[in-house]
């Protein structure tokens, strides 16, 4: 009998109680017990994931707490409070990537000014139509000198309490998430001026953390939205040759910091946006998935149950995974509030199963679900995606 391994993609819902210690810390009054109480909400957390049938579990980036001058997403930010070279800048526009790339002079003009945020404009500015826009932070950070690894620390932290969840429950695996070098950059750069140069040094010092996960015997997910995201950020549109080229070169970074590392322990996630809002200006998943399986790493994780992806299933009727590579389609989704029926979980999984071999496919979410759905929401949806597994593997036996 095949058994088709579930996870997920790595931001779960906080406690009520971590929240509430979070914000004490970014108050300055961090609780006495700290390292021991996260340490003890990673445990649980492990234990409850593998409570619901979710076999390969994470942290839930429950070490990657967002700050009171660093306030966007906690799986983006955290990494500028483990770099150093960089400072905050409260002039900027939210212009994030204003460097210059090559070919075809491309450049990401910052989310703010996305084509989808522009055609759907009355949505995203209107408060009662569901849109979930994401405002810009005021303070952001910009490089303003050597980029350096900072935090030893922090990812040291999150690999021991990682692994203590690990032992505590007997979990055999487990995952801990890490930016990618081309989200990264998308910071503004005052410092190296010349994109291929920051975006190595970004990977230079991001390899620092990854090596830190996998010597520790954890799988590593590298999160890189911006490989596909980008394509709705560069005024005016680009040729598909030259997007897939300014790409390349984040791609390259990438694998420059991945070098010499097991890919059997690496995975590699890319979405199109977290965000609550529309996406008709998404690059096809046709158009990127040969960029994407360049990456250095065994697993690729991607949009599967966005309705805007659902059905590109069928790329890889034509595309053929490299040898030993598994795919984490997502399956259940993190931007609508409706939790998917097992059936349909099921259904989803047998599309690639049909395609790549039920060995190849573990079962996943499209994105993270912390701070996308409400806690209730997010765990019923996990026990949907762990009951789906449970019944394609039983049809696929």
């Amino acid at each position: 009998m095949t058994t088709i391994a579930t996870t997920h993609a790595g931001s779960l819902p906080r406690t009520p109680e971590l929240i509430a210690a979070n914000a004490a810390r970014a108050a300055g009054e961090q609780r006495p017990d700290w390292d021991d109480f996260l340490r003890s909400e990673v445990v649980a957390l492990v234990q409850r994931q593998l409570d619901l049938g979710i076999t390969v579990p994470g942290d839930g980036e429950y070490g990657k707490a967002m700050s009171s001058t660093v306030d966007f997403g906690a799986w983006w930010s955290y990494s500028f409070q483990r770099t150093g070279g960089l400072s905050l800048d409260t002039s900027m526009d939210w212009a994030v990537g204003r460097h210059l790339s090559t070919p075809g002079d491309l450049r990401t003009t910052g989310f703010v000014h996305r084509r989808d945020h522009q055609r759907f404009a009355a949505a995203y500015e209107d408060p009662t139509s569901g849109v979930m826009s994401g405002e810009a932070p005021t303070n952001f950070p910009k490089a303003t000198g050597p980029l350096t690894y900072t935090g030893h620390d922090a990812i040291a932290a999150d690999v021991a309490n990682m692994r203590a969840a690990l032992d505590a429950t007997g979990a055999t695996s487990g995952f801990l998430t890490s930016l990618a070098p081309g989200s990264a950059a998308r910071l503004a750069d005052e410092h190296y001026r010349d994109d291929r140069a920051y975006l190595f040094a970004w990977a230079d010092v991001l390899r620092e953390e990854y090596r830190a996960i996998i010597d520790a015997g954890l799988v590593l997910q590298v999160d890189d939205p911006s490989i596909a995201e980008n394509w709705d950020q560069i005024e005016p549109e680009p040729s598909l040759d030259d997007y897939l080229a300014f790409t390349q070169l984040r791609v390259d970074a990438l694998n420059h910091a991945l070098r010499d590392l097991p890919k059997d322990r690496i995975r590699f996630h890319l979405c199109w946006g977290s965000w609550h809002g529309p996406h008709t200006t998404d690059l096809p998943m046709k158009d990127i998935v040969g960029t994407m399986l360049q990456v250095h790493a065994g697993a690729f994780s991607f949009e599967a149950a966005n309705v805007r992806h659902e059905h590109e299933y069928r790329v890889w009727d034509d595309v053929a995974l490299p040898a030993g590579a598994v795919i984490l389609p997502g399956v259940v989704s993190h931007a609508t509030n409706v939790v998917e029926h097992p059936e349909l979980v099921a259904e989803r999984i047998e599309r690639f199963a049909s395609r790549v071999g039920p060995e190849n496919v573990v079962a996943s979410t499209d994105c993270g679900l912390g701070g996308r759905v409400h806690p209730q929401i997010a765990w019923a949806k996990l026990e949907s995606l762990a009951e789906g597994a449970r019944i394609a593997s039983s049809r696929l036996a």
